[in-house]
């Protein structure tokens, strides 16, 4: 009973701080919430060479896999890659140091299965931010091969809603507000350990983690790619919530899981029809 209270109160708080760091707009409802998107969790697939890492999609706080990756994991599915999705820390509202060590047992239990020796982790918003710990101090950069943040909360967020919601039922949303304890000690030298590439995503139209640099990471050339959609595509009114849906971002993604390397920051996308 409890705990469905505790879910229930975190909807309304997403409802009511909408433009808050962690989530925007309507919830998904609760019989989605372990439902994995179409495409993920087929746990008798098999990586081929072509696709060696299968690849972990992580939510954004206050999203349900399902909801988050409605569009992007049956694209990554029909590339040709193993999806796996799980759901994590109550809504994601849990500190994120404990999320990231569900990750890390969500990983293992993905290379148990698959037989792979490394997967590929796609998150969305503090789902690309909260990987770097599990990366950073709980064993993940020899398991991660490449790490794509779309929107991540990398360096939190200025907005004032993040520290309204924290203060309710949120921890994770005052680990994400800009100059936090946690994030001073995530973003410490190393901000990006050598393992795993990173690309991280962002638009200028993000409302929620702001300013929109803070997604970007510091790290070398050869294995830091940040990645602002309007650089390539000036029309493109991408905003945070929808960007996990974008096909612009679907093309980034795909293009720095398929190659040696964090996404090309050459890369010439489609714009047509990229939103």
């Amino acid at each position: 009973m409890h705990a469905r209270r505790t879910r229930r109160t975190v909807r309304l708080l997403a409802v009511a701080v909408g433009a808050a760091l962690c989530a925007l707009g309507l919830t998904p409802a609760a019989d989605a919430a372990d439902t994995p998107p179409p495409g993920a969790n087929n746990w008798s697939c098999k990586p081929d060479s072509a696709h060696p890492q299968p690849v972990v999609l992580v939510n954004g706080t206050f999203k349900s896999s399902y909801e988050n990756w409605l569009t992007l994991s049956p694209a990554l599915a029909e590339a040709g890659y193993c999806v796996f999705s799980f759901e994590y820390g109550d809504l994601e509202t849990a500190p994120v140091a404990d999320s990231a060590a569900e990750l890390r047992d969500f990983v293992n239990a993905v290379l148990g299965a698959t037989g792979a020796k490394k997967v590929d982790l796609v998150g969305h918003s503090q789902g690309g931010m909260m990987p770097r710990y599990y990366v950073k101090f709980l064993g993940g950069a020899t398991k991660v091969d490449d790490l794509v943040g779309i929107v991540p909360s990398n360096h939190g967020t200025t907005n004032p809603l993040a520290l309204v919601a924290g203060a309710t039922v949120c921890p994770s949303c005052v680990d994400q507000t800009a100059g936090s304890d946690f994030l001073q000690k995530l973003n410490a030298d190393p901000e990006t350990p050598v393992g795993p590439d990173y690309t991280a995503i962002a638009t200028r139209y993000d409302e929620v983690v702001l300013p929109y640099t803070s997604s970007f990471l510091a790290g070398r050339a050869s294995y830091v790619t940040n990645v602002l959609l309007q650089d390539r595509c000036p029309l493109n009114i991408t905003e945070h919530d929808q960007a996990p849906k974008s096909p612009l971002v679907e093309q980034w993604v795909l293009n720095a899981l398929k190659r040696d390397g964090p996404a090309d920051p050459a890369f010439g996308p489609n714009c047509l029809g990229s939103g």
